[in-house]
């Protein structure tokens, strides 16, 4: 099974890795009082040692070009990598609020979970939504992460083989979160 067949198998998210979420909040603390924008990506549950179907975020994807401050942050779509379509997004909210935007709401199609972490970016300053914008549980899950050189190991042949499978959405070239 190859790194794109393992993402796309299940499309349910169990939850997020500790170790993920830790980074997330100490990310999104470094680029205070600018908001901090990534998109999550995941990895088979099974892959984890976990005895169970499904996919844990292990990953956070800063894309380039991103351009953030106190109250937006705007991703240009074309750069997403294809693989990370089915997961969702995280930002912050530098003023602490807990609740998706109307610009939030806007991009969380893209995606089945997406995540809001608030100053001061403690533990307890994070809600994960659904693709509605409705407040979702996110279990966070103790798991050893996989090596990150793991995410490069494609070919240009995988990526034509998800293209094929209908694995990308195109719908516009930039998105903002807020």
């Amino acid at each position: 099974m190859g790194l794109f067949d393992s993402l796309f198998r299940s499309s349910e998210v169990l939850g997020i890795a500790e170790e993920t979420l830790e980074f997330t909040l100490e990310s999104a603390e470094a680029t205070h009082p600018n908001e901090y924008m990534g998109m999550l990506r995941g990895t088979e549950a099974s892959r984890l040692g976990l005895d169970r179907d499904g996919l844990v975020i292990t990953d956070v994807l800063v894309i380039p070009g991103t351009e953030a401050n106190s109250v937006s942050a705007t991703v240009r779509t074309s750069q997403i990598p294809n693989d990370v379509n089915s997961l969702g997004s995280v930002h912050s909210h530098p003023n602490g609020v807990l609740r998706p935007s109307a610009a939030d709401l806007e991009t969380f199609t893209r995606g089945s979970v997406h995540i809001i972490i608030g100053a001061p970016y403690r533990r307890e300053d994070w809600q994960a939504f659904d693709s509605g914008g409705s407040p979702t549980t996110l279990n966070v899950i103790d798991v050893d992460l996989p090596d990150t050189e793991e995410f490069f190991d494609f070919t240009q042949a995988d990526i034509d083989e998800e293209l094929r499978e209908g694995a990308v959405e195109r719908d516009g070239n930039t998105r903002r979160w807020g």
